[in-house]
């Protein structure tokens, strides 16, 4: 299985609109981090998790085209504002947006004008709202398990596929979900910063977390301008000791 990072940047994305910090002006193309969002492939299937504002960008540099599936974590707007640009990826056929009762909800709400009767010559994307349930479902042969996280106060959702799991916009993860998430050998978590925040993780709570799971190779995402790559690499070598720890970037490629 192969998966490609189209994103791993907050919810501003780097650089951020006005700012001429280090990481915003940086010439390392490493620190250019659109909206989080991953591309999972395993043979013809293609599974995306989230689609944010420049998903067609990222749609673009990826080479995609297909998908089987998306899956949502939540419906915050960095997370689900590029549905509208599915449009050619659904001329063949309805496409499948799962996620838990919440982020259903609010996607219809957000994105009513998808399921109204309209005028000929509007193009709209063809996709089905789902509601995903408990334990393991199967998506074009590759097996997909939801894994209940908190995101501040609100109910969101990470994804194991196998011994990968990605846990964006995390802050905590419910004892039954550490379960879960035994024999994860590559982790990708939020690791928003250094410094403390409500709703995400720090880059040393998503260390002490994968440390938990017991992750061989760790991941960090959803990174503010912050921080440098450089930095949080150099930073992460030094907290950590056996294992493989880093922070993620743009059009990375895993193979897991």
């Amino acid at each position: 299985m192969r998966v490609r990072f189209l994103g791993t940047g907050t919810s501003h994305g780097v650089p951020v609109i006005g700012c001429s910090c280090p990481v915003c002006t940086s010439k390392d193309p490493r620190d250019t981090r659109y909206r989080s969002s991953i591309l999972v492939s395993e043979g013809e299937t293609r599974i995306l998790v989230d689609a944010g504002p420049e998903f067609r960008l990222q749609a673009i540099a990826a080479g995609l085209t297909r998908l089987d599936a998306i899956l949502l974590t939540h419906a915050h707007a960095d997370h689900i504002h590029g549905l509208d640009d599915l449009r050619p990826l659904s001329r063949g056929g309805i496409l499948p947006v799962y996620g838990n009762r919440e982020a259903i909800d609010e996607t219809a709400v957000r994105f009513a004008y998808v399921f109204k009767q309209s005028q000929e010559g509007g193009g709209k994307p063809r996709i089905k709202l789902l509601e995903m349930e408990s334990g393991d479902m199967t998506i074009g042969g590759v097996t997909v398990r939801p894994i209940k996280l908190l995101h501040g106060n609100l109910p969101i959702l990470g994804y194991r596929f196998g011994t990968f799991a990605y846990l964006s916009d995390c802050s905590k993860i419910p004892e039954g979900s550490m379960r879960a998430l035994a024999g994860v050998e590559v982790l990708v978590i939020d690791g928003l910063r250094l410094r403390p925040h409500p709703t995400h993780f720090s880059v040393d709570e998503a260390l002490e977390t994968a440390s938990r799971i017991g992750a061989r190779e760790t991941w960090l995402t959803h990174l503010t301008h912050d921080h440098s790559h450089a930095f949080l690499s150099e930073y992460c070598e030094k907290r950590v000791g056996g294992t493989m720890a880093r922070p993620a970037w743009d059009s990375l490629e895993l193979e897991v």
